[in-house]
């Protein structure tokens, strides 16, 4: 054993370690991921999903969620380093019990109709295609009280809370929590480019839980045909928090990214790792000289900085989400396409 390594074994016991032995490990030059890219058939999913139906209700698993967990990062609950992605069922008659917690959480439904999510008092309806967000520390539960189940991704922030040891959760005394406001409230007050006057908005969540698909769908559409087309991304368009203009959640970034038909795209890359939903369309993405082929309801992650290529055999839209926001307020954001962007 040579002196350094002597060393290092001495003081090793005094909760100590070198760094110039773990320097390149811990500053290396490039992002170096053990997130890997993946995809997740929903087709091969959904029989699982209806499986674990049978075996545990709503009520019991308190939300009876698949995890949808990164093959290079086995046994966290991640789908990369920062999110966690889940396919959660609600079948009718069921009640997911109502509860808090200091994770912000997004819904994307893809699949049923008749399923609702109250948030602090208020319902909203469910319909494949519909992004609802439950804010940090807001009460919030599920229920169908339609005729076929309804299934939904969730995406959530649960690594980057606990990476602050700031994780807080609360059940609600009842399965159900009071309704205290008429659905489409919270969409009457901040939703028609309009505000309550005098009245103050006091988080950084946006205040519009519920972006429904049909008027989203409609933007992209009107966008996309207008011209302007990323050579790398098609149209991306964010959803938008009405009161400062920003993200709708601090800590998420979500968006919807619409492909033209035949679409080829350039490579690009990104410090945001970012999983995708396939709403519409098939095509492929290419990483790291893979391709992975994607269709509706599909869902697939690409991890950071490794480049990506997106290819839409027909006309498609893809439901995205990120930890954009958080890369953004601590300046660690960087992006770039073949183009230099």
């Amino acid at each position: 054993m040579n002196d350094l390594a002597a060393f290092a074994a001495r003081i090793a016991g005094r909760n100590l370690r070198p760094l110039w032995d773990v320097l390149d490990d811990l500053v290396p030059p490039f992002p170096q991921p053990a997130t890997r890219a993946a995809l997740w058939r929903y087709d091969d999913v959904r029989p699982a999903l209806m499986e674990s139906g049978a075996l545990i209700s709503a009520l019991e698993a308190v939300r009876r969620v698949l995890i949808l967990e990164n093959p290079g990062l086995p046994g966290s609950s991640r789908v990369s380093g920062a999110l966690y992605a889940g396919l959660q069922l609600i079948l009718p008659g069921e009640v997911a019990p109502s509860h808090r917690h200091a994770q912000s959480a997004l819904r994307f439904v893809v699949e049923g109709r008749g399923a609702y999510t109250s948030v602090d008092g208020e319902r909203t309806t469910m319909a494949p295609g519909d992004f609802i967000i439950t804010p940090s520390w807001t009460w919030h539960d599920h229920g169908n009280e339609g005729n076929e189940p309804v299934v939904w991704l969730d995406g959530l922030d649960i690594p980057i809370v606990a990476l602050h040891d700031a994780q807080f959760a609360e059940r609600y005394p009842a399965p159900v929590q009071p309704l205290v406001r008429t659905e489409g409230d919270c969409e009457a007050r901040w939703g028609s480019n309009m505000a309550v006057l005098d009245h103050r908005h006091g988080t950084r969540t946006s205040p519009v839980f519920s972006y429904p698909y049909a008027r989203s769908r409609a933007a992209l559409a009107a966008v996309g045909a207008a011209g302007g087309i990323d050579a790398a991304h098609g149209v991306r368009m964010r959803y938008v928090n009405p009161v400062t203009g920003g993200w709708a959640m601090p800590t998420l970034g979500t968006w919807l990214q619409w492909l033209p038909a035949g679409f080829r795209g350039r490579p690009a890359r990104s410090t945001d790792a970012t999983v995708f939903c396939c709403v519409e369309g098939q095509g492929r993405v290419r990483v790291d000289g893979n391709a992975l082929a994607w269709g509706p309801r599909d869902v697939f992650v690409v991890p950071s900085w490794q480049p990506r290529t997106l290819e839409s055999d027909e006309e498609s839209v893809l439901f995205c989400y990120s930890d954009r926001p958080v890369q953004e307020v601590l300046g660690l954001l960087r992006e770039e396409s073949e183009e230099g962007g």
